[in-house]
């Protein structure tokens, strides 16, 4: 139920992370190219031969088969860079405006076989955001959506996710339940989209889950009153268990966005936001140790976890029900 971040490009037996992976059993790890925390360009990513050896290594300590996952959704977000090798790629936004799904396959299918290449099973993509706000600094400005049109959203996020699919790869769609009016960045601290935001954004959702094919579901960490008045979708047992679960009727997995965000940490303590995550309907936690640096984030995520469920705060019921879900998807790589 937990995913983390770590530095190095390479890994050590006694490095934290293998150490998680061996001993407390994480389930996933997420790559990046860049270190934010120290402004490094040192992280996990050198060469496609280094990021092999990597993947390799890490799966290497797993008692269960990791996800290994990367937010390479083409353009400004691609975390696998010509700079170190790999093939170059388009956004999101000029694919929705050539708008032919046939070359949309295409850039998707040599992503995903670059992918699958390395042994990387995760893609935190398709973005299925509408480009309702082109100025929203962290979906539109960076060219992250295919359209403004929910139809021609889903359509381009289906031939990703299929590309993907033919190679055995993962995908994430995100971020749910719409992050592309907003006005302001979740990395930083808090965004209000009560005002912007319209059911119109859950219709690519509604038809990708409807065709079968949302193998995840990524969680914004937005706030909407109109949804909740209380708690960001992260932490919104109204949006997950209840509109995503009950009214769209998804029962796969569904993975937060990075709990380090300022969204959450700026209002949230560790162990609030882990246990409203969970009672919320989050299946896997991502800690991505790229905004703050964190090097004990799982061992106390599973420390208090197991605490919440001994005092009976969360059922072991509960903690099944992620396990499934995980275990069914991982199945099927």
């Amino acid at each position: 139920m937990l995913m983390a971040g770590f530095r190095g490009l390479a890994v050590e037996a006694t490095d934290t992370v293998a150490v998680d992976i061996s001993e407390r059993h994480l389930g996933g790890v997420v790559l990046f190219d860049y270190h934010v925390p120290a402004n490094s360009p040192v992280r996990n990513i050198e060469s496609p031969e280094q990021v092999g050896a990597l993947v390799a290594s890490l799966q290497s300590l797993a008692p269960t088969p990791l996800l290994v996952a990367i937010d390479q959704e083409g353009g400004r977000v691609s975390r696998l860079k010509e700079s170190f090798g790999f093939p170059p790629t388009v956004s999101a936004q000029y694919l929705g405006e050539i708008d032919d799904l046939s070359l949309t396959f295409s850039e998707a299918a040599a992503t995903a076989a670059t992918l699958a290449g390395l042994g990387i099973n995760l893609n935190l993509a398709p973005v299925v955001d509408l480009n309702t706000n082109p100025a929203n600094p962290v979906i539109g400005g960076l060219e992250r959506s295919f359209s403004a049109d929910p139809a021609v959203v889903e359509a381009h996020a289906l031939e990703v996710i299929g590309a993907h699919g033919e190679v055995g790869a993962l995908t994430a769609l995100k971020h749910f339940p719409g992050h592309g009016s907003s006005t302001a960045d979740s990395h930083l601290g808090f965004v209000d989209v009560t005002d912007t935001w319209t059911s119109e954004e859950l219709l690519p959702y509604q038809g990708i889950i409807a065709a079968g094919q949302a193998d995840m579901v990524m969680t914004a960490h937005v706030f909407n009153e109109a949804l909740d008045p209380h708690v960001p979708a992260t932490l919104s047992n109204a949006t997950i268990s209840g509109l995503l679960r009950g009214e769209l009727g998804y029962q796969g997995v569904v993975i937060s966005d990075d709990m380090q965000m300022g969204a959450i940490t700026e209002h949230y303590g560790f162990e609030t936001a882990v246990e409203a995550a969970i009672l919320a309907g989050v299946d896997i936690l991502v800690f991505a140790n790229n905004s703050v640096y964190e090097e004990d984030a799982i061992a106390r995520a599973i420390s208090f976890i197991l605490d919440l469920v001994g005092s009976g705060r969360v059922s072991e019921a509960r903690i099944d029900e992620s396990y499934e879900r995980i275990i069914t998807l991982k199945r099927s790589l």
